[in-house]
């Protein structure tokens, strides 16, 4: 275990050090005051019973007080029984000490404030704890003794040394402040030990997500508990397989975009060079520009494909909604590809119905979804192949169905597919974010993309799009930023 103490490691040691020292000090100095009234409070309530029963016995005298009264002192004194452990004193009126049960008498009453306290009080009882003249740690107890007629005739004092208890109260002082070290050892170790079992996770997840952080997606941090920072370790480790797997998405997507624009810049450059030459005929020069034309068209579409991934990753794309018949632009998507579909040799059927409800959208976004959902349909259709498109409504939605007989998706990359940079297939041409920006478009105008594809026997892509319900409303409307 590591003792280098800094930070939280820091903060949280001297925090549960310094409330486990209050506590235990608060409680350790209430304990020595309990344990100090509990050892002073039975002596002191044992002196009080001996100075009552003294004061009671000599309080009987008759007669001639004086002799009465010092008889009876000397004959308790000589009767008492606990002369070993506490010292009686006799005092008389005139507040001399005559008696001791130790057998030596001071030599006035001035050295005993118990005394004066008893004499001068109503109750007629004093109490007293202190050192005596040997310096001994000593407490006395002293009662006025008065006779029948409440004439004061002396006071009894209980003297007992406190030495003994002293010692005891000291010995517990220091079994306390040994527990209460034991304690505090016990505390910082464990709070290392805790610490340490949360620091160094966390240290290990900062160093990894540094290194996360500087395109290392292979780091994996080790899961140690199931608790919440096991639960942040497969959260950072989920970050880095999410990034990795962007970050190859990524690199996929500028791989294929640049192969994408080098064919056509290469067929342009290759036919403006041949334009150059000086004796090139007509024919070879209309054949160029047809190309040139052609390629530079393909250019324009992949720089409007980037481009529109670009404003929906940054939620800037906008939408200019208006009252359209969704069959007339389907009818020139289709008539688009009609062309491209019989010069490869596929077929490009249309089943477009006679009548259907008008839907309120963009009509050149919406475009662009057909354009690329044919497109993709052509793409991934062998020779020979066909493909049907057919337009139905049903519970006031227009489904819009793009059927292919071509090779079809694997089923474990039928769910990615609409995902950015994603491409199932990368021996054929293409960005990957295609279907990403169609479903994009699709959702924007409170709609649905479906696709349903079994490999080798082809696919189907519906598209579903809420029909037109409020002829009140102005038909045409700006829809800012996506939010």
């Amino acid at each position: 275990m590591r003792m280098s103490v800094t930070g939280i490691k820091r903060r949280w040691i001297f925090n549960s050090l310094g409330i486990v020292m209050s506590i235990f000090s608060a409680l350790a100095v209430c304990f020595i005051l309990l344990l100090q009234a509990y050892f002073y409070s039975g002596i002191e309530q044992r002196m009080i019973g001996y100075v009552e029963e003294a004061s009671a016995t000599l309080s009987e005298a008759r007669g001639e007080l004086g002799y009465d009264f010092v008889a009876k002192s000397a004959k308790y004194i000589e009767n008492f029984s606990k002369g070993s452990k506490y010292e009686i004193m006799i005092f008389d009126e005139i507040d001399e000490i005559i008696f001791s049960s130790s057998g030596f008498l001071p030599p006035d009453a001035q050295s005993s404030p118990d005394y004066w306290q008893a004499k001068n009080s109503l109750e007629g009882i004093g109490k007293w704890r202190g050192k005596g003249r040997a310096g001994e740690r000593i407490g006395a107890v002293c009662k006025s003794i008065y006779d029948q007629q409440g004439e004061y005739v002396g006071a009894v004092r209980c003297v007992v040394s406190l030495e003994i208890v002293f010692r005891k109260v000291l010995i517990g002082t220091a079994i306390l402040f040994f527990i209460q070290l034991a304690v505090i050892i016990f505390t910082l170790f464990s709070s290392m030990y805790f610490i340490d079992s949360i620091i160094d996770p966390i240290s290990d997840i900062c160093n990894k997500s540094k290194m996360i952080a500087r395109g290392d997606f292979g780091v994996k941090i080790d899961k140690k508990c199931n608790d919440e920072i096991g639960q942040l370790s497969d959260a950072i480790n989920y970050m880095a397989q999410e990034l990795k797997e962007s970050e190859k998405l990524k690199n996929d997507f500028i791989s294929s975009v640049s192969h994408e624009l080098r064919t056509p810049l290469t067929a342009i450059k290759g036919w403006a060079e041949t334009m150059q030459i000086c004796d090139s005929d007509a024919i070879t020069i209309n054949r160029g520009l047809e190309v040139i034309i052609k390629e530079a068209g393909r250019l324009s579409w992949i720089v409007e494909g980037m481009l529109d991934f670009s404003s929906i990753k940054e939620k800037r794309m906008n939408l200019v909604k208006e009252k359209i018949d969704i069959l007339a632009e389907l009818g020139e998507a289709v008539y688009i590809f009609k062309n491209r579909a019989k010069s490869e040799n596929k077929t490009l059927i249309y089943s477009e119905p006679k009548m259907l409800s008008t839907v309120m959208g963009d009509k050149n976004r919406l475009k662009q979804v057909f354009i690329n959902i044919l497109d993709n349909a052509l793409k991934y259709t062998s020779d020979g192949g066909g493909i049907s498109v057919s337009v139905s409504e049903k519970d006031e939605n227009i489904l819009i169905s793009v059927t292919d007989n071509g090779c079809g998706i694997p089923v474990e990359h039928l769910p990615n597919v609409t995902k950015k940079f994603y491409k199932a297939n990368y021996s054929q041409r293409g960005s990957g974010i295609g279907l990403a920006i169609v479903e994009e478009i699709v959702e924007l105008h409170g709609g649905k993309l479906n696709i349903i594809s079994e490999e080798g026997f082809g696919t189907t892509v519906t598209v579903t799009l809420p029909v037109f319900k409020n002829p009140g409303v102005n038909y045409k409307e700006h829809c800012g930023d996506i939010n």
